[in-house]
């Protein structure tokens, strides 16, 4: 499978939205799929908790607004406008809360897949 991707722009104003209901709140995403990368933006409603603990790795940006991260183990990470996380796939179960509302990039794919030493 070909995985490069020829130079393109994207224009989000175009991309759909999907609804994703969280414990709380609702998120709505704009997803752009390649063979091994998915970027997405991504919009958290006022009181936002997702639903779950993710796995998956990440690269996520911060666009407008501000954010929580919260790993299982307890930890939390505030997130502010121009601020990212990134994390490996399968290395630490994490997941996003925001209470005023937030919309960040998500960049994920095959490049983050752990890499055992």
């Amino acid at each position: 499978m070909n995985k490069n991707i020829p130079f393109q722009t994207i224009d989000w104003t175009t991309v759909p939205k999907t609804e994703c209901k969280g414990e709380t709140g609702t998120a709505y995403w704009q997803t752009v799929q390649y063979p091994g990368l998915r970027i997405r933006i991504v919009e958290y409603s006022e009181g936002y908790l997702a639903d779950h603990w993710c796995q998956k790795g990440h690269i996520v940006h911060c666009l407008e607004g501000e954010f929580v991260s919260e790993l299982i183990e307890g930890k939390e990470f505030r997130l502010i406008k121009g601020m990212s996380y990134i994390v490996s796939d399968a290395f630490s179960s994490h997941r996003s809360y925001s209470k005023a509302g937030v919309k960040v990039m998500i960049i994920d794919g095959d490049f983050l897949q752990q890499i055992d030493e």
